[in-house]
């Protein structure tokens, strides 16, 4: 039985099964590294049956992954204008992005 997990990294919450590949906030690492998200929230089976709901961490419950690859996001162009005044400035921004692969959820 598979089992779902809602995760946090990056200031962000995944929810996440096993065999799973998510784009993430950057994690330090090569390819191929395997690493253990240790802030989980909730754990559950897929028929919802046995939930377990951490306050606001689980104890003991771990998510293993493996770093799949590091890229960089899509460029978010930011334009600052002032009207008569002669002020422009445009600035660019591209975020780096961790891609993960769940191996499994304990």
């Amino acid at each position: 039985m598979s089992k779902i997990a809602v995760i946090k990294t990056g200031g962000k919450q995944y929810k996440v099964t096993q065999g799973d590949k998510i784009n993430v906030e950057k994690i330090i690492g090569k390819e191929g590294k395997k690493i253990s998200l240790k802030e989980v929230l909730l754990v559950s089976d897929t028929q919802a049956k046995e939930i377990e709901i951490g306050t606001p961490l689980l104890k003991g419950k771990k998510v293993e992954a493996e770093i799949i690859g590091q890229e960089r996001d899509k460029k978010v162009s930011v334009i600052k204008y002032k009207s008569k005044t002669r002020y422009r400035r445009k600035i660019g921004h591209k975020q780096e992005k961790t891609q993960l692969l769940i191996k499994s959820i304990d």
